[in-house]
């Protein structure tokens, strides 16, 4: 039976993370069709349709698809999915929030976090904060899945020529509304998607002294990042952070400052491909996975490694 993948969108651009799925739907095997539910979401859709190995894109378009509410988005994906034996999700805090509805709805177990493809029916997972994988066979004739986006690498934005086929637009399911939306604006990289990105943790002591990274982040190209214990004591803000709890990351280097390395901090990054770790404390947990370990001040190591860069 054909995959279907569920694009993430804001209704302009098709999200990244969706690229990372379709890599997961290919390596099962079978057609991939990629759903995108949205409001004026027509560019998405070719964008879409563009990308490798898709070979048809359904767009539903309605008022009701407009926000990404999870039930109308739900009822939409529950609207297409008698032809597919298995749909996939971004492992994100969309994804997450939809597809358990979706499998409740279907009386199926949903498998989440997907870390790796064994055949059709057979997939890894992390349990444990990541310390163990687990590997998951699946019998139920439909398989909803989440993708842990930094395990696979995204296929091609551009290639692809795929087919667009409009479906009916549900309705408003009339369970929740859309009230508004803050965003968070910044000049840096998006945290899961930069190649680069440098975390500060709980030894840099304050809100003001995480400013310390400023340079440093500036120097690399990178996004900033924070470990639980440094947004819980607000030196950060909440969508900066990195963990079992937070955003799960995997970028090319990623720069640990003053974190100690608590085991839901290593399952949001220890899949980083060089990973740098500087904290005063050379028994600090964070040296077990770090490639690089320097044993220093932060505040006097960080400012002259951004001399030196």
């Amino acid at each position: 039976m054909s995959i279907l993948v569920i694009a993430e969108h804001d209704n302009a651009q098709l999200g990244a993370a969706t690229r990372n799925v379709v890599a997961a739907a290919a390596a099962i095997g079978g057609e991939v069709h990629v759903l995108v539910a949205g409001s004026g979401a027509r560019a998405v859709a070719e964008q879409a349709a563009q990308v490798g190995s898709v070979s048809k894109v359904l767009l539903a378009d309605g008022a009701a698809l407009a926000e990404g509410l999870a039930e109308n988005l739900a009822a939409q994906v529950l609207a297409v999915a008698g032809g597919y034996g298995h749909i996939l999700f971004a492992a994100t805090a969309s994804g997450k929030n939809v597809a358990p509805r979706v499998a409740a709805r279907l009386d199926v177990a949903q498998i989440s976090d997907i870390v790796a493809v064994e055949s059709a029916d057979t997939f890894v997972r992390p349990i444990y904060a990541g310390n163990a994988l687990a590997t998951v066979q699946s019998g139920d004739a439909k398989k909803v899945i989440t993708v842990r986006t930094t395990a696979f690498d995204a296929v091609a934005a551009e290639g692809g020529a795929a087919a667009i086929e409009t479906v009916e637009a549900v309705g408003d399911a009339g369970k929740s509304s859309f009230v508004g939306r803050e965003l968070a604006k910044s000049d840096r990289p998006e945290l899961t998607a930069a190649k680069v990105v440098v975390s500060g943790g709980r030894g840099l002591g304050s809100a003001e002294n995480f400013k310390i990274l400023d340079p440093l982040a500036d120097k690399l190209g990178a996004a900033l990042g924070a470990s639980r214990a440094a947004v819980d004591a607000g030196y950060a803000p909440n969508d900066w952070q990195v963990g079992q709890t937070g955003k799960i990351v995997a970028p090319q280097l990623y720069v640990a400052v003053g974190i100690s390395g608590a085991i839901q901090h290593l399952a949001g990054m220890k899949d980083s491909k060089v990973i740098v770790a500087i904290n005063k404390d050379a028994e600090a947990p964070i040296f077990g996975v770090a490639d690089y370990g320097l044993v220093a001040d932060l505040f006097q190591a960080v400012p002259e490694l951004v001399q030196a860069l």
